[in-house]
């Protein structure tokens, strides 16, 4: 390589202060930490924001234009699931119900419960079983709790076991599993469309939402144009993902706090590192000049302070990503309700940061470095 030795000059100035060269890493990986451990946060709320869509799978989802999130949905007359039902390009549609309700369990305490009511024909959306049989919903009062975080707040409910919904006898027919967990920290209990509506009062409109599956995916902005002159709105999967993550980023205050949590993470992380570094090249400055005066030119010494500023930088950024990962592993291990994840974008905001982190410093460095003349290490 053209310019080894020089980099490798620079390698040695960068990890002859040990103490220096540690206290670089400590501040850039404490930054990548706290901006990681803010963002990961954030994604798994986002996460388990929308995990009702998630675990439904449906396609195209048609509500009322006012839904924020898909467990606070508008109620839309019966209707509409025919008016649907008979749009061009729609292969079929069924409706579904979300609502939340009281449970007296058989201690005699109280529960918020989560109730999802599933076509009666299809099961469409129904979740996977881990104990006992999808086609057991059909018996008499018949629920199937989903095994989640929330799942003791049943009082380890097994399949027999029985409560009590708004004076209606309710069984526990099965244990399921879904792909995501819920955020409002409420049990899910899954049972027919009929029976949901039936035991939780409701207003004269009982459909949550109508689920339908596209002939083709050309059609669906044909089925959006032709819901909307019905006076609803018809969204895609990742379409209300991105409304709900839409609703906590910026009409809530949970994205603005994490938004000021992770600038104050990208400041704390300059100030250090920046810092550290012009402290490191001022103390330098004779090493930079006699280097000139050996004939280094202006380019190498940047080059050699733009390879020492990096490699700190993404030793540091490794460093953060692997204390968080594992802070995240435990915690996810022994918390039930810790909703963090990484993610390939807040793994990105990350680095961008270090990277920004880098180059102000670098600049720092560099001019610094490059004011320094060579006679000036002869002077006493």
């Amino acid at each position: 390589m053209k310019h080894f030795g020089i980099l490798r000059i620079g390698f040695k100035l960068l990890t002859n202060d040990r103490v220096k060269f540690s206290a670089l890493l400590v501040g850039i990986t404490f930054s990548v930490f706290l901006m990681m451990q803010v963002t990961a946060m954030f994604a798994g709320i986002l996460n388990r924001a929308y995990s009702t869509v998630t675990n439904i799978g449906a396609e195209i989802w048609v509500m009322d234009p006012a839904v924020n999130t898909a467990t606070s949905s508008i109620p839309m007359p019966d209707y509409l699931l025919d008016a649907v039902r008979s749009l061009k390009g729609v292969s079929y549609a069924v409706p579904l119900y979300i609502g939340s309700a009281q449970v007296r369990l058989v201690s005699g305490s109280y529960q918020s419960v989560i109730v999802i009511g599933l076509d009666d024909n299809s099961l469409f959306g129904r979740p996977e079983i881990e104990e006992g049989r999808i086609e057991d919903i059909y018996a008499e009062n018949s629920f199937i709790v989903v095994n989640d975080a929330d799942f003791l707040k049943m009082e380890n409910a097994k399949i027999g076991s029985t409560f009590e919904l708004n004076d209606h006898r309710g069984v526990i027919s099965g244990i399921a599993r879904v792909a995501s967990n819920g955020l409002n920290g409420a049990p899910t209990l899954y049972t027919t469309y009929s029976r949901a509506v039936e035991y939780i009062p409701n207003t004269r409109f009982t459909i949550s939402y109508v689920l339908l599956k596209p002939k083709t995916t050309s059609s669906i902005s044909d089925i959006k144009a032709q819901v909307a002159d019905l006076g609803y709105v018809a969204y895609t999967k990742d379409e209300f993902n991105q409304h709900i993550a839409d609703y906590y980023i910026y009409k809530t205050g949970v994205g603005t706090n994490i938004l000021l949590m992770t600038v104050i993470s990208f400041i704390v992380g300059l100030s250090i590192s920046g810092q550290i570094f012009y402290s490191f090249i001022v103390e330098n400055l004779e090493k930079f000049a006699a280097l000139k005066a050996i004939g280094a030119k202006a380019r190498e010494l940047i080059y050699m302070i733009l390879f020492m500023v990096g490699f700190t930088a993404l030793t540091g950024y490794g460093l953060g990503i692997g204390l968080v990962t594992l802070l995240i592993s435990i915690a996810r291990a022994k918390l039930p309700y810790y909703a963090a994840i990484t993610t390939f974008w807040n793994l990105g905001i990350a680095l961008g940061m270090v990277v920004v982190i880098a180059g102000i410093s670098s600049y720092v460095g560099i001019r610094k470095a490059l004011k320094i003349e060579p006679f000036d290490i002869f002077r006493g």
